[in-house]
C-alpha cells in the first residue's frame, strides 16, 4: 500500500514505520484464543527488558488506553492503608496526577517546583522528611509540557532513604532515553505504545516490582478498571488482559519492538538527538528562542516562544505545515506562549531540515519577522 507519510513533531503519537502499520492489518481474530494470547507474554518480558530489569524482581502490565490511564492506575492502586502519596509537581503531567490524587479523594502533599528549573533537592528533603506515612513518592521523569528532564535517580533515592517507594512518569522517555529501573532508582515506571516504541494508540503499560504489586492486593480499592493488581493477577492466570484488548494494536506494538531492539537502545537515543540537535539549529538558524536552558532539556522536546512579530499566527502555521506533511504542537507551559517541537518517533535529521524549508516558507508566506 502507498501510505502518505507525516512528520508529526507534536509528543505523540509518534510517526511509525510502514511495517507498524501494516501489522495491523491482520485476519480477524477472537483476543481469547492461545495465538493471541501467545503474543502477550514475550511482550511483557520485552517491556521489561527494555528498562533492564530482571523477570524475578521485576513484571510489566498491560492496559487498554491512553497513557493517562497509567497514571490513574498507579496513583489509585498503589497507596497502603494509612499512608500518603507525596507528588513532585513541576509540569502538566505531574499536575494530572495530582488531579487524580485529588478526585479519588487519595491523602497526599504536593512539592510544588519551577516549570522551567531543576527541582529543588534540599527543599525536596526538608519536605519529606517532615512526614513519616508517605507510601510513595511520584514524579515525571521528562516533563512533555515544557521539555524539562527530573532527576529520577536522585528522587527515587530520597524514597529509598525514607521507607517509601519510587513511581515515575516515563511515558515521553521509555525507549528513547535509556532508562535501568536499577541506577535510576525505580520501583514503578509507565509508558504508551504510541511514544518511545513506536507504535499505535491504545496500549500502555506499567513496569514494576511483582513484590509490591502482589501486596498491593491488600491496599484501599479506588477503581474496578483501574486496578494494577487485578489486572496482573488476571494476567498471571490466563495470560490476557481482563477486559478486550486494541487487538490490532497488540499487533503494531508486536512489531515496533520487534524493530526497537533491531535498533537497540544506544542507536534509537542517538537519532533521537541527531533529531534534536537538527531541531536546535534550526530554530537558531531563524532566531527563535527556546523557553529552557538546553541543560535542563530531556533532548526530545523544545518549547520555543511564540515570534513577537504582529503576522505571528499559530493556528495559521500550523495548518500550512500540516498540509505538507508536518506537524506543530501547542505548548504547556503556563503564562507563557509557546509551541512544541518533539523528536519523537520514526524521523532523522533530514526530516527536519525538510520541515525547516516549510517552516521558512510558512513565515514568508504570512510576512513573519
Amino acid at each position: 500500500m502507498n501510505i502518505k507519510r507525516n512528520v508529526l513533531l507534536n509528543a505523540g503519537p509518534s510517526t511509525t514505520t510502514d511495517t507498524v502499520k501494516m501489522a495491523q492489518v491482520v485476519p480477524d481474530i477472537c483476543p481469547r484464543e492461545k495465538e493471541f494470547k501467545d503474543i502477550m507474554k514475550p511482550m511483557r518480558d520485552d517491556l521489561v527488558k527494555i528498562v533492564h530489569g530482571s523477570k524475578d524482581e521485576y513484571t510489566s502490565v498491560l492496559f487498554c488506553g491512553s497513557g493517562t490511564i497509567c497514571i490513574d492506575i498507579a496513583v489509585n492502586s498503589l497507596l497502603e492503608e494509612g499512608k500518603k502519596a507525596c507528588f513532585i509537581n513541576n509540569g502538566a503531567y505531574s499536575q494530572r496526577a495530582v488531579d487524580v490524587a485529588r478526585y479519588y479523594g487519595i491523602p497526599f502533599i504536593e512539592i510544588k517546583q519551577p516549570v522551567d528549573q531543576l527541582p529543588d533537592m534540599e527543599k525536596i528533603k526538608e519536605e519529606v522528611s517532615k512526614h513519616d506515612d508517605i507510601g510513595y513518592i511520584y514524579a515525571t521523569h521528562h516533563e512533555t509540557g515544557t521539555g524539562l528532564l527530573n532527576p529520577i535517580s536522585e528522587l527515587g533515592r530520597i524514597a529509598h532513604e525514607i521507607g517509601a517507594f519510587f513511581i515515575t512518569d516515563t511515558t515521553s522517555s521509555y525507549a528513547m532515553i535509556p532508562i535501568d529501573v536499577y541506577k535510576d532508582n525505580i520501583d514503578f515506571c509507565m509508558a504508551s505504545a504510541q511514544k518511545g516504541i513506536m507504535g499505535t494508540t491504545g496500549l500502555s503499560f506499567i513496569i514494576g516490582k511483582t513484590d509490591i504489586i502482589k501486596k498491593s492486593a491488600d491496599f484501599p480499592k479506588r477503581s474496578y478498571y483501574c486496578n494494577l493488581y487485578m489486572q496482573y493477577d488476571y494476567f498471571e492466570k490466563t495470560g490476557e488482559m481482563h477486559f478486550t484488548p486494541p487487538v490490532q494494536t497488540v499487533y503494531a506494538a508486536k512489531q515496533a519492538l520487534i524493530e526497537y531492539f533491531e535498533e537497540g537502545e544506544a542507536g534509537k537515543w542517538a537519532r533521537h538527538q541527531r533529531v534534536m540537535n537538527a531541531i536546535h539549529k534550526g530554530l537558531k538558524d531563524m532566531g527563535l528562542k527556546e523557553a529552557l536552558d538546553k541543560d535542563v532539556q530531556s533532548g526530545l522536546v523544545a518549547s520555543v516562544c511564540y515570534p513577537e512579530s504582529p503576522n505571528w499566527d499559530f493556528d495559521k502555521v500550523h495548518d500550512y505545515c500540516y498540509e505538507r506533511g508536518f506537524t506543530i504542537y501547542p505548548g504547556k507551559i503556563d503564562g507563557r506562549d509557546t509551541f512544541r517541537l518533539c523528536a519523537l518517533g520514526a524521523i532523522d535529521e533530514k526530516d527536519i531540515e525538510d520541515f525547516f524549508d516549510v517552516f521558512k516558507e510558512a513565515f514568508d508566506e504570512y510576512g513573519i519577522n
